[in-house]
C-alpha cells in the first residue's frame, strides 16, 4: 500500500482555539477520498495543510511521500492542485475558458506569459476531457457556474498533478450543474488521487473509497462509505437525527420534518 496522505495526531491551534484535534488519517495513492462535515468542522483547514499552504501546530504530515519538516514545500506544491471555486480569489473574468486553463501553467489569476503551442494543445485536451471544448473561446464571465468549476478543474489538471483537492466544488450550483461537475470528477477517478471536501453526503462520488467524517475539528469516523455513513455517525456529526439511504452507489442523508422541532 502506497500512501499519498498521512496525518498522525495532527492538531492546529489559533490562539486559544483548537481548530483540529489529533487527526489521524491515511489515503492511498490513486484512490478517491473525501472529508465530510458541517461548516466549521475543520475540512478546509485539513485541505490547506494537505495542499502545503498551512503548517499544523503539532503532529506528523506526509504528502506524496514527503514529510513536513524535511520536504521542500514550494516544490511539493507543484505536484498538488487545490480547486476552491468559492475561495477568496477568482480568475480574471475577461479571460476565455482556454486562457483560464492556460493560467494553470503559471499559477496566476491572469495570463501574463507567452504560451507555447504545446501548452495550448494541452489546454484544449483538458477542456475536451471535461466536456468544455465548445466553451473554449467563451469568456469566464459568461460561463455558467458549473462551467466555471469545470474550467477551474481543467486548469488544475493541465500540469498533470499527482493529487487533486476539490474544496466544495459544487457549492452554490443548481441540480444540473452539480451533477455535471460530479459526473466530471467521477470520470477522473482512478487516473489520479482525488480528495473531495464537502458537507453534503449526496456529493460523495460512487468511486469514493475512504471518508473522514469530522465534527468540531475531531474525527467522528473514518473508513469506507458503508462504515462511515451510518445513521449514528451522521447524527453525531450534524447534531440532528439523520437517516441514511443508499441508491445506485450514492448515499443520501435525510432529516424528517418530525425532527425539526428538536433543532429549531
Amino acid at each position: 500500500m502506497k500512501l499519498i496522505i498521512e496525518l498522525e495526531d495532527v492538531s492546529l491551534r489559533r490562539g486559544e482555539q483548537l481548530i483540529l484535534d489529533r487527526i489521524n488519517w491515511m489515503v492511498e495513492r490513486g484512490s478517491c477520498a473525501a472529508i465530510l462535515g458541517h461548516n466549521g468542522s475543520g475540512k478546509s483547514t485539513i485541505a490547506r495543510i494537505v495542499a502545503c499552504h498551512l503548517w499544523p501546530t503539532s503532529g506528523k504530515v506526509a504528502v506524496l511521500g514527503e514529510t513536513f519538516g524535511e520536504a521542500n514545500l514550494p516544490e511539493l506544491r507543484h505536484r498538488i492542485r487545490l480547486v476552491q471555486p468559492a475561495g477568496p480569489y477568482d480568475i480574471d473574468p475577461s479571460l476565455t475558458a482556454r486562457e483560464v486553463v492556460l493560467t494553470g501553467f503559471f499559477g496566476t489569476l491572469n495570463l501574463y506569459d507567452r504560451v507555447s503551442e504545446e501548452q495550448i494543445a494541452a489546454a484544449e485536451e483538458q477542456l475536451g476531457r471535461l466536456g468544455m471544448s465548445k466553451f473554449a473561446g467563451h469568456t469566464y464571465a459568461t460561463l455558467s457556474s458549473g462551467e466555471k468549476v469545470r474550467s477551474l478543474i481543467a486548469r488544475a489538471l493541465v500540469t498533470k498533478p499527482e493529487l487533486l483537492l476539490l474544496d466544495e466544488p459544487t457549492a452554490g450550483l443548481d441540480l444540473l450543474a452539480r451533477e455535471q461537475v460530479l459526473a466530471t470528477v467521477q470520470r477522473l477517478a482512478g487516473q489520479l488521487t482525488i480528495l473531495m471536501i464537502t458537507h453534503h453526503v449526496e456529493e460523495l462520488l460512487p468511486a469514493t473509497s475512504n471518508v473522514l467524517l469530522l465534527r468540531q475539528g475531531r474525527v467522528v469516523a473514518r473508513g469506507s462509505m458503508e462504515e462511515v455513513l451510518t445513521n449514528e455517525n451522521l447524527s453525531a456529526a450534524y447534531d440532528c437525527a439523520v437517516q441514511v439511504r443508499k441508491s445506485a452507489g450514492r448515499f443520501y442523508a435525510e432529516v424528517s420534518p418530525e425532527a425539526w422541532k428538536e433543532i429549531v
